[in-house]
């Protein structure tokens, strides 16, 4: 809710203009009034003692009048009110108070630029008015009149200064609270981002592995329907097994994206090396023959080294699947080296050397980004004498560990 204050400022950023005249009406209602006050008067200062002749009133209205232009053109303001001010000074007898105007102007000219322009041209107008007044004007130069114009007109180009140093503090301030912002939404668009591409990587995982255990045992199935019944049922009963897990590892990586508080949120573990030996069962199911070799370790591993570990070996036998051909064979090992987990999956299909690269999916780069983003190297490519090598190094130092998960 805006306070009448807060009104009152809107409405006066809004029409400077009409401020600037209601501040030179103002002045000039001020340099009035002290054209009437005497102050060497018998008793001390006296009012409507004196009367401003016709050049001093003429010269406090036209100081007055060039001050509703000082935020537009400030240096012409100060020239034109010191130019008044300085006649004033000389010729004036009684003196009337027009240096009012030239005292507004300059701070005007101090607020508005930069610090040493301020005091350049402050010194300047201190020492033209002030020596004036002590040297042509009507008073002795020991006047307290002389020394209060230097005192005003330094008085002037100090606030000014002051205005314009804190304006720009605050400023300073309100851009460092901008960029801030900026910087907190750009944070966030980019782990949105990264969240994004993360749960890409877990689904074309999910997708692409039981999806191609699908596909093979289905034609099989088609295949040998007829003939061996026996057979075709037991490779739609793996086709069940399959589909049913790719359900629930989608459930599981889809669950993530629930607001806490949901219901049937998902409670199962995310899958790690614990289940690799059921991972390569589904692979020989559907017909790849493949070996496993790992190094049993007492510590456990990091639940993102294991996920990505598990990960990797699920992408690269699909991969084996669906390009090395059907005679094809594969490696798998997993061993523990110093600080890091080394994953290697070998395979001797002449039908991978390509398959892979120019199918144009997305498997080998999320290997390599879900591996990069853990520090480790991922490197796949054919092998010498045919077939294709898919080698993950896995960095497990300053990770926490993941409870039960073991190489």
């Amino acid at each position: 809710m805006s306070t009448p204050l807060a009104r009152t400022r809107c409405r006066a950023r809004a029409h400077p203009l009409a401020v600037d005249a209601t501040l030179a009406a103002g002045v000039l209602a001020c340099m009035l009034a002290g054209s009437f006050v005497d102050p060497h008067a018998e008793n001390g200062a006296t009012w409507i003692t004196r009367t401003p002749n016709a050049l001093s009133l003429t010269l406090m209205v036209l100081g007055a009048a060039a001050l509703v232009f000082r935020r537009r053109t400030p240096m012409t303001v100060l020239a034109a009110t010191g130019t008044v001010s300085l006649v004033e000074l000389v010729v004036g007898d009684p003196r009337a108070p027009v240096a009012m105007s030239a005292v507004v102007a300059l701070f005007t000219v101090a607020s508005a630029t930069d610090r040493h322009t301020a005091w350049r041209v402050g010194l300047l107008m201190m020492t033209v008015l002030t020596a004036a007044a002590m040297l042509a004007g009507p008073l002795p130069w020991y006047a307290q009149e002389n020394l209060g114009i230097f005192a005003w007109t330094g008085m002037a180009a100090a606030a000014g200064d002051a205005v314009r140093s804190r304006r720009a503090f605050v400023d300073a301030i309100r851009e460092r609270a901008e960029r801030a912002e900026r910087t907190r939404e750009e944070e966030a668009r980019r782990r949105v981002a990264e969240e994004r591409l993360r749960i890409a990587r877990d689904l074309h995982d999910v997708v692409a592995h039981h999806i191609a255990l699908v596909n093979v045992q289905a034609g099989v199935a088609a295949h040998v329907m007829d003939k061996r019944p026996d057979q075709a049922k037991e490779a739609l009963a793996h086709v069940r097994e399959a589909s049913r897990s790719a359900l629930n590892e989608l459930r599981a990586t889809v669950g993530l994206l629930r607001q806490t508080g949901d219901p049937e949120a998902p409670t199962e573990p995310a899958p790690g090396l614990g289940r690799l030996d059921e991972l390569a069962d589904t692979f020989r199911n559907a017909g790849l023959p493949v070996e496993v070799a790992r190094a049993e370790h007492d510590a456990g591993l990091p639940a993102a080294v294991d996920l990505a570990a598990y990960r990797v070996i699920q992408e690269a036998l699909t991969n084996v699947q669906k390009h090395a051909g059907p005679e094809a064979k594969a490696e798998v090992s997993v061993v523990r080296v110093g600080p890091n987990v080394e994953v290697t999956v070998l395979d001797n299909g002449p039908g991978q050397d390509d398959g892979p690269e120019e199918g144009g999916g997305h498997g080998l780069l999320g290997m390599r980004e879900r591996v990069t983003a853990l520090g480790g190297s991922c490197t796949a490519g054919p092998r010498y004498g045919g077939g294709f090598r898919v080698h993950a190094i896995l960095p497990v130092k300053n990770l926490t560990p993941a409870r039960g998960a073991a190489v």
